[in-house]
């Protein structure tokens, strides 16, 4: 019973974290640290199903539309995504040994002195060879190119021309030393997973300690934040969880329903997920048809404290439909009933309405 209750309020923790009352985008992008991004828009993209939970009239594309005023940057957290610029600065300059190419130069030069540029912007100056990529295809040089520059820092997204990244130059960043800049990202990502594994906690600031410093570097900054108790570890069915101070005491959840995306905060530690709410959820787009379980786009349903099932969503030609599948049974809970058509009804609106 002891282990029950402590899981139970962990959800509650959860819940209390990362679903905060609705506000503006720039707020909701502020508090949630990052926003995982993926281009699958089945219903929608991850990004634009994440934030409809967490900003008051959100419509799909509103992240875009507003990416330039809200001074945001996109980059690789734990995955790639949108981030306010202060996270973003806490990522760079990195600990990077290998020198430029003398393309990879080039093209630098050449995007500082143009400013924004689409990839097809360079085909004059520098051509169209192409070149092996990560996953074994080929890619354009010069897009290989803005791709390295950006992962190294150096450029940035402006924006996007019909989905198309558009680079600029990087802008600069405060000179933080390496050892607060990983402090501060162990405080995010606590916050972003709160109440956070530590194990998975301790394994991403390893990673990002050793771009930064080194591995030991990312491990102590989290060490730190518990030697201080802003964050606080708490034992429960032998898995160490790091809560922040200010979390430790939530509010009982509401009587509401939500679809959410594959990708949410909620969601994306999937060991977590099958801790607190004791079933196996998977991402099954990459998934032969005949080996899934739930559905190719399948998104949790959070119905108060618990993930009760999954909906199957499918947009085209306007109209929307909705497949919910349970973990169990239906739940027979006074509202429940009302409230999933609630959800239901507020998802089709905000698929439908892509202006």
């Amino acid at each position: 019973m002891a282990s029950t209750t402590k899981t139970s309020k962990l959800r509650a923790q959860a819940i209390g974290c990362s679903l905060f009352p609705q506000g503006s985008l720039r707020k909701a992008v502020d508090r949630l640290g990052f926003v995982q991004a993926d281009p699958i828009q089945a219903p929608a993209r991850a990004q634009d199903l994440i934030l409809r939970q967490r900003v008051r009239g959100y419509r799909v594309g509103d992240l875009d539309r507003a990416y330039a005023d809200l001074d945001l940057e996109e980059d690789m957290l734990y995955a790639y995504g949108f981030m306010p610029r202060e996270t973003w600065a806490c990522l760079y300059p990195r600990r990077v040994t290998a020198k430029l190419s003398k393309l990879e130069r080039r093209v630098l030069g050449a995007v500082a002195e143009s400013g924004p540029v689409h990839p097809r912007d360079l085909d004059e100056e520098f051509g169209r060879e192409r070149v092996r990529n990560a996953w074994g295809g080929h890619s354009q040089a010069t897009k290989r190119a803005l791709e390295v520059l950006h992962r190294r820092g150096l450029l940035r997204v402006a924006g996007r021309r019909k989905g198309v990244r558009l680079y600029e130059s990087a802008k600069s960043v405060p000179d933080v030393s390496p050892e607060e800049r990983l402090l501060r990202l162990a405080r995010i990502v606590t916050r972003i997973f709160a109440p956070a594994p530590k194990r998975a906690v301790r394994s991403l600031l390893g990673r990002l300690g050793r771009a930064l410093l080194d591995p030991k570097a990312g491990r102590s900054a989290l060490d730190q934040l518990v030697r201080t108790q802003e964050v606080i570890e708490e034992t429960v069915d032998g898995v160490v969880y790091l809560i922040p101070a200010e979390a430790l005491d939530p509010r009982d959840p509401l009587d509401k329903a939500r679809i959410l995306a594959p990708f949410d905060p909620l969601v994306h530690d999937r060991q977590r997920f099958e801790h607190l709410w004791g079933w196996a959820y998977r991402f099954e787009a990459y998934t032969p048809v005949a080996k899934r379980v739930r559905g190719y786009y399948a998104m949790p349903l959070l119905w108060r404290d618990r993930v009760v099932g999954w909906a199957n969503v499918s947009a085209q030609d306007g109209a929307v439909e909705v497949e919910v599948g349970y973990v169990k049974r239906r739940p027979r809970d006074a509202g429940f009933e009302g409230e999933l058509d609630a959800e239901i009804s507020r998802l089709r609106a905000f698929l439908k309405r892509r202006d």
